[in-house]
């Protein structure tokens, strides 16, 4: 791969890293792989968080009590890790260089104890809190309501390992190794090795060959206006919840885009008291910048033209310049939105360079996430022919003060969750409202 130069005539970030990782693993190619971008910035934040817990991806399901049978779950789980290197091993650092050291598979099924008093949904929270900073990269967690006819299954991955929208995968194949139950493989084979490391390969490709001096303007005059930030993890947690019915029609994303921003500002106190421009109730240079943009990520991409499908390799995170809303012309915004794509595969980490070059005081948080699903890309778990309900938790820890969720089916779930230590519920409440306003607004049929 020819190494691209940035604006600044440096080597990208990602040819850095290949050249790292290319000098470690000459003598060893086969048991260190290497990582993504999206995959090494997820273990860099979890060497700064406290005890080095990692950020996970879960799902929830609902079963009739009886329905889990923990033995046959745990050969379910290992089957499904065998398949995936991204699954299989642990994520290391070898001279600071983040790698993938190949290994058995890495997945856990048990039992969590409710303690006297509590909740199926608390002791499966404790659980997820507790999550071993050496892994498993898959663990199955089950736990029964003490009073309830009901036992609740988490399935949760290590986000290093898997993304939401890879969660289908995970899911599809338990279902089908749960029904099979056949004895589990000790790892991967040599094909899915080469298939995870020619889909990497080609990922990083991507990025690098993105990261130009084209990139660079682009996303410093897009994110040029953004500044140092609060933003950052959030271990206490509420959660609000709506359905839009008939909201899916068209390309409802920029729409979401323009919703979450009004929520973002009016959690934030940046867009004003209602959320619709700067707040002229303070006097000039006090308090906070209560009209500044928020930097509001989202995952989007896909895999390289020609690329293997290997779960690990998986899409970006982007950065959209939310400001205060709701806009009077999504075209506009719209518009914006899809440039942005075009310069997708640009890494990250170079996109914070380049805002950085262009003048902004961002350090590269995220004052908010939005998430999007199509929930026809993934049914309900079933175990043995018993389908599970999905459910959602509460209280969970979130990478960011804010995140929301879209889940599209017929309709439009929307979930809201927010950081309780640094936002009052009542606040919160409001912000959800303006997000439901501005969907409304948008979504509304044309008259």
């Amino acid at each position: 791969m020819h190494a691209t130069s940035t604006a600044t005539g440096a080597p990208s970030i990602t040819a850095a890293y290949l050249a790292r990782y290319r000098s470690i693993a000459a003598d060893t190619p086969q048991t260190l792989l290497p990582l993504t971008g999206a995959q090494r910035r997820f273990l860099i934040t979890r060497r700064l968080t406290p005890g080095g817990r990692p950020e996970i991806v879960p799902v929830f399901f609902a079963y009739p009590r009886g329905t889990v049978d923990l033995p046959r779950l745990q050969r379910a789980a290992t089957t499904v890790a065998a398949r995936h290197p991204a699954l299989c091993g642990a994520f290391a650092n070898v001279r600071a260089t983040p790698v993938l050291r190949v290994g058995g598979p890495s997945a856990e099924a048990a039992r969590v104890a409710v303690a006297p008093g509590g909740s199926a949904r608390e002791a499966l929270r404790e659980a997820l809190l507790d999550w071993p900073a050496d892994g498993p990269a898959l663990r199955l967690l089950v736990a029964e309501e003490p009073d309830g006819d009901e036992e609740l299954l988490a399935v949760a991955l290590d986000h290093a390992a898997c993304d939401e929208q890879s969660l289908g995968v995970v899911t599809a194949e338990l279902e089908d190794a749960y029904a099979a139950d056949a004895q589990p493989g000790r790892g991967p084979d040599e094909a899915a090795v080469a298939d995870y490391r020619e889909a990497v390969e080609r990922q990083l490709a991507a990025e690098d060959a993105a990261s130009t001096p084209a990139a660079h303007a682009h996303w410093g005059e897009r994110l040029g206006g953004l500044a140092t930030t609060e933003a950052g993890a959030a271990h206490s947690t509420g959660m609000l919840t709506e359905r839009v019915p008939g909201a899916v029609r068209g390309s409802v994303f920029p729409v979401l885009l323009d919703a979450v921003a009004v929520a973002a500002h009016r959690l934030h106190g940046t867009g004003g008291p209602h959320g619709t421009g700067p707040d002229r109730s303070r006097p000039l240079g006090t308090g906070p910048d209560r009209s500044r943009p928020l930097a509001l990520g989202y995952p989007w991409g896909g895999r390289p033209p020609g690329a293997p499908a290997a779960l690990g390799c998986f899409i970006n995170t982007l950065v959209h310049r939310a400001l205060p809303g709701p806009t009077g012309d999504l075209d506009a915004l719209a518009d914006g939105w899809w440039d942005d794509l075009d310069h997708a595969d640009t890494p990250f980490d170079e996109v914070v360079r380049a805002a950085r070059a262009a003048g902004a005081g961002w350090n590269g948080a995220l004052d908010g996430l939005l998430t999007l699903e199509d929930l026809h890309r993934r049914p309900p778990l079933a175990l043995a022919g018993v389908p599970g309900r999905e459910t959602h938790l509460a209280g969970r820890p979130l990478p960011v003060p804010l995140a929301v969720s879209a889940s599209h089916g017929d309709d439009l779930l929307v979930r809201l969750a927010w950081d309780r230590e640094r936002f009052p519920d009542a606040t919160a409440e409001a912000a959800f409202e303006g997000l439901l306003g501005a969907l409304r607004h948008h979504l509304r049929p044309a008259a």
